[in-house]
């Protein structure tokens, strides 16, 4: 390797893709194309950096190994900027496989945290675990470290678990010191910020007063959610009570019902406010009030183990088996619909986003993911960029707030 690879490749290290391009702008050989291809991925241009690193794999030769893995690595890398989940994530085993075989553990640790990454964005947080369970970042350098920390981080903040994000974050700020790259540092100020940014609202009524409302970080909302209180989450549509959860996310028309109660609690709710709230009737009918029955009691037997609903002269009531109901809602309440705070929480991480790549990250259809990108665009909470299949959609998100309460993971066991 000649030293003007070499010292690209030492630019690409800490960050510095301009002084890498000032050493190899101008030469075709395979290195020095692979080299401009993630120089001009860390400038952004994710187009043109996927072009040169496939001409370089095309240029190596069938013995070239190490190199042809590489650049399947920094392949994936962009793939996984772009949002392009349906990318082969075989490749990227593969390549990590052969550098592993190679004596290459640093590119090989670093296809372990691009598959970490992906697993995060699906929300497969048990694969993210067992993957990072091992990788041993004290042997790698300190960008990598970072990575894994952010990783811990990402992961501890799914699932509430606030003690353990800070450490993590604590761990990877000081890994990015060491690494001295801007923007890895950036990254972790950015997942820091987003612990102590609002998360979500509370909404509860107190015996004999209004309904009154209060922004939680984080953190706050996860001591509410471990205090035992009964707590309708609509950020991840289910009903709550210590480490006991009613997932009512594929039964929009239940969970409308227990917002609608929990809202009300310790009141009651009338018959034909719950007809107008959740059938979106404008007269509570003969046939509207049985489908309410029929409802309700589907209800019930969700929620037994957690509170009871009872029918009052009036309507119906939430009766806790806790003392206390509250409603945690979204910062942004914008298009209803189960998608639209998922699809919000993926959209605010500043990336462009097709509809096939939201679809799979959620396990829906791509259609139900469509109808929610155009209610969100009506509402002006997101908006396309470009037309045809090449069209992304990207967030207009709300400043000040944090989507990690709307993003998937797995509930606890109801």
């Amino acid at each position: 390797m000649d030293s003007l690879i070499t010292a690209a490749a030492r630019a690409l290290a800490v960050g510095d893709p301009l002084g890498a391009l000032n050493r190899v702008a101008l030469r075709d050989d395979a290195p020095a194309l692979a080299l401009r291809g993630i120089a001009m991925a860390q400038l952004g241009d994710l187009v043109r950096a996927r072009a040169l690193l496939r001409s370089a794999a095309r240029a190596l030769g069938a013995h070239e190994a190490v190199a042809r893995a590489r650049c399947v690595v920094a392949e994936a890398e962009i793939a996984l900027a772009l949002r392009e989940l349906a990318w082969p994530a075989r490749r990227l085993v593969a390549a990590r496989a052969v550098l592993q075989a190679h004596g290459d553990p640093v590119n090989a640790a670093h296809a372990g945290y691009l598959e970490i990454r992906r697993c995060l964005l699906l929300g497969r947080l048990g694969e993210a675990e067992g993957l990072l369970g091992g990788l041993r970042p004290a042997l790698l350098p300190a960008a990598l470290q970072a990575f894994h920390a952010l990783a811990l981080a990402g992961i501890a903040m799914r699932r509430l678990d606030i003690r353990a994000a800070h450490s993590a974050l604590a761990d990877a700020a000081q890994a990015a010191g060491a690494a001295g790259i801007a923007a890895l540092a950036a990254e972790v100020g950015q997942a820091a910020q987003a612990l102590h940014a609002p998360a979500a609202v509370l909404l509860e009524r107190e015996p004999a007063g209004p309904q009154a409302q209060k922004l939680l970080s984080l953190d706050e909302a996860g001591t509410l959610l471990a205090s035992g209180a009964l707590v309708v989450d609509a950020c991840r549509h289910a009903v709550r009570a210590g480490a006991v959860a009613v997932s009512l996310a594929g039964r929009p028309v239940l969970f409308a019902l227990a917002r609608a109660l929990g809202e009300a609690w310790p009141g009651d709710v009338s018959r034909e406010a719950l007809v107008a709230q959740v059938f979106r009737a404008r007269q509570a009918d003969d046939s509207y009030r049985a489908r309410l029955r029929v409802e309700i009691g589907r209800l019930r037997r969700l929620l037994r183990p957690l509170a009871e609903v009872h029918a009052t002269p009036l309507g119906f009531v939430l009766a806790p088996r806790q003392a206390r109901v509250a409603v945690l809602a979204r910062p942004v309440e914008g298009a209803p619909g189960v998608l639209c705070g998922p699809v919000l929480a993926l959209l605010s991480d500043g990336e462009a986003w097709a509809s096939s790549a939201l679809a799979l990250a959620l396990g829906a259809s791509q259609r139900s993911v469509q109808r929610t990108l155009e209610a969100l665009e009506r509402d002006a909470l997101a908006q396309p960029v470009g037309r045809g299949r090449a069209r992304r959609w990207v967030a207009r998100p709300a400043p000040g707030f944090t989507t990690t309460l709307l993003l998937p993971a797995v509930l606890p066991a109801g």
